[in-house]
C-alpha cells in the first residue's frame, strides 16, 4: 500500500499530520480509493481525518486506559459506506434483508469497518436465565482484544437502542469474554441520528458503545468534486 502512494502524497502527509495513525489513514484513503494531489490537500485541510472517527460514544468517560481508549476511538469512524449493498439512500430499509445482505458480502463489510476486525456471527444467541438475546452481528478486535457487538437499525436512532445494546454488552462480559480480554464494546449502526438524542442516552450509560450511521452509494461531496480533475479534462491528458 505504501509504495502505490506517489512521492508528492507522503509528502503532503508528512508534512501536515503529527501521528502515525493520521498519516495511515491518508495514505490508505489515497491508495485504496486513488486520490490525486489537490483532494488530498483539501483532505488534509479539512481534517478529515479526526471528522471520519467516530464522535458519538462513553469511550471517554468508561475506559480508564488511555491507550485503549485513544484506540477505540480510532477503531470506529462515525461514517461507515455499504456500496456493496444494492439499495439506495432513499429506499425504505428492512433490517433483515440489510442484515443478510451484510452477512453475504461479510468480506466487504469487514474492508469498510477495518481489517482488525474477526467475524463471529450474525444473531449470536446469549442465554440468559432461559431467555435468548440475539446480537445482530458479533466480532473480535484483535488490537482492542475485545468483542464488539454491532447492532442494525433501519431508521433513526431511538434512546432505547443503548439500553438494549447495555443489556447485550453486559450478557457478553459476563457469559462470553474470556479472562484476558477487555470489556466487549457496542457499535450502533442507523441511517441517521439525533446528536443530542444520543448524549442522552449515553449520560448514564456505563459500557463501551457508539453510534455511527451508514450509506450506500459513494457520491463526492461537492467540496471534493471542485478539487478532482474534470473527466474531460482527465481524457484529454490520456489522449496527449
Amino acid at each position: 500500500m505504501f509504495f502505490n502512494v506517489g512521492f508528492t502524497h507522503h509528502r503532503e502527509i508528512l508534512r501536515k499530520t503529527s501521528t502515525l495513525a493520521e498519516r495511515l489513514f491518508y495514505i490508505e484513503k489515497c491508495a485504496t480509493e486513488f486520490w490525486q494531489v489537490p483532494k488530498l490537500k483539501y483532505a488534509l485541510n479539512d481534517g478529515l481525518f479526526e471528522k471520519e472517527k467516530i464522535q458519538l460514544t462513553t469511550f471517554p468517560k468508561v475506559i480508564a486506559d488511555k491507550r485503549l481508549r485513544r484506540k477505540a476511538l480510532e477503531s470506529f469512524k462515525s461514517n461507515y459506506l455499504f456500496d456493496f449493498v444494492d439499495w439506495d439512500d432513499d429506499d425504505v430499509i428492512d433490517e433483515k434483508l440489510l442484515e443478510a445482505e451484510i452477512v453475504r458480502n461479510i468480506k466487504n463489510f469487514i474492508m469498510a469497518f477495518g481489517q482488525d476486525f474477526a467475524f463471529m456471527g450474525n444473531q449470536y444467541r446469549i442465554t440468559v436465565d432461559g431467555d435468548d438475546l440475539f446480537v445482530d452481528l458479533l466480532f473480535y478486535h484483535r488490537s482492542l482484544r475485545c468483542l464488539v457487538a454491532v447492532e442494525l437499525k433501519s431508521g433513526k436512532f431511538k434512546g432505547a437502542y443503548a439500553g438494549q445494546l447495555n443489556t447485550y454488552l453486559s450478557a457478553l462480559d459476563d457469559l462470553v469474554r474470556r479472562p484476558d480480554e477487555n470489556p466487549s464494546i457496542g457499535l450502533i449502526l442507523c441511517k441517521e441520528k439525533s446528536d443530542k438524542i444520543v448524549e442522552y442516552a449515553f449520560r448514564n450509560t456505563t459500557t463501551p458503545m457508539g453510534v455511527s450511521t451508514y450509506t450506500f452509494t459513494s457520491k463526492l461531496p461537492q467540496q471534493y468534486s471542485e478539487a478532482l480533475p474534470h473527466p474531460d479534462d482527465l481524457v484529454k491528458l490520456l489522449k496527449d
